[in-house]
């Protein structure tokens, strides 16, 4: 009995912490191994001795990993609690890493319900059109439900011409565009003048760069755009964008000698 004895008062046995903060003995051994929680002293008798400054980094550790940290960021986030400014900080910033994990939490379950809403729509199994849906929607796409209307023969095509980043490149070039055209038509820029010749020139192109030079994609695309079923607000942008661009195509074909459908 002599070594429960030598425990001096302040001080707990890793029974007492583990029943204390309900969690296993063999947890408490796993922490003191990993260096997270190192026991403040040993008794005579070699058993790990706990203080209350031990059960405060103990709620640390408990707390981070509950919000899904890793032992590795655990360890990297621990600091000596000290003073009070020590404890502010590591308050400070658990809080901004609840933040950051509810921002992130919050922006995958708008995509789950945006991939959820286009599932239910296609009426279908399709796991390539899925992780298509799902690259969009990280890119922050708004074009992300178009994927469904294209055929698995179009989409093949598209795949194998564009990865991520050139994807990103080109909706950033068609963006630009959509926005130059409705600046033009706010300026009551005629859709034949060289501003506007110049600007059906950059359109062209693009849809080039997206088919390949294949005509035989266009009657898809043209389907396709017709079935902008976004807000209400991205609506009303791409009417207005079109109602500039395709007087302007058509000016630029003619002057330009352009066929497209053939």
């Amino acid at each position: 009995m002599g070594k429960y004895r030598a425990i001096p008062p302040g001080y707990m046995t890793v029974g007492e912490v583990a029943k204390k903060m309900d969690v296993t003995v063999r947890t408490l051994q796993h922490y003191d191994k990993e260096g997270l929680l190192s026991p403040s002293a040993t008794s005579g008798g070699g058993r790990r001795l706990y203080t209350d400054k031990d059960i405060i980094k103990l709620h640390q550790i408990l707390t981070l990993k509950h919000l899904g940290f890793s032992l590795d960021d655990i360890r990297n986030r621990l600091i000596p609690l000290n003073n009070p400014a020590d404890v502010v900080q590591i308050l400070s910033e658990q809080a901004a890493a609840i933040r950051e994990k509810i921002a992130d939490l919050i922006e995958s379950l708008s995509e789950i319900e945006a991939l959820k809403t286009e599932v239910i729509e296609m009426q279908s199994v399709d796991f390539k059109k899925y992780a298509d849906i799902i690259i969009n929607l990280e890119m922050k796409n708004d074009f992300y439900f178009l994927i469904k209307y294209f055929d698995s023969e179009t989409l093949d095509r598209i795949r194998s011409r564009f990865d991520k980043e050139s994807s990103i490149i080109f909706l950033q070039k068609f963006l630009h565009i959509q926005d130059e055209a409705i600046r033009l038509q706010d300026a009551g820029v005629s859709a034949g003048s060289p501003e506007g010749l110049q600007l059906a020139k950059a359109y062209w192109d693009l849809i080039l760069e997206f088919t390949g030079g294949d005509a035989a994609m266009l009657p898809t695309l043209m389907r396709i755009g017709e079935n902008d079923e976004g807000n209400q607000e991205r609506r009303q942008k791409h009417a207005k964008a079109k109602a500039f661009i395709e007087p302007a195509l058509g000016a630029y074909f003619l002057d330009a000698g352009i066929h497209p459908f053939q």
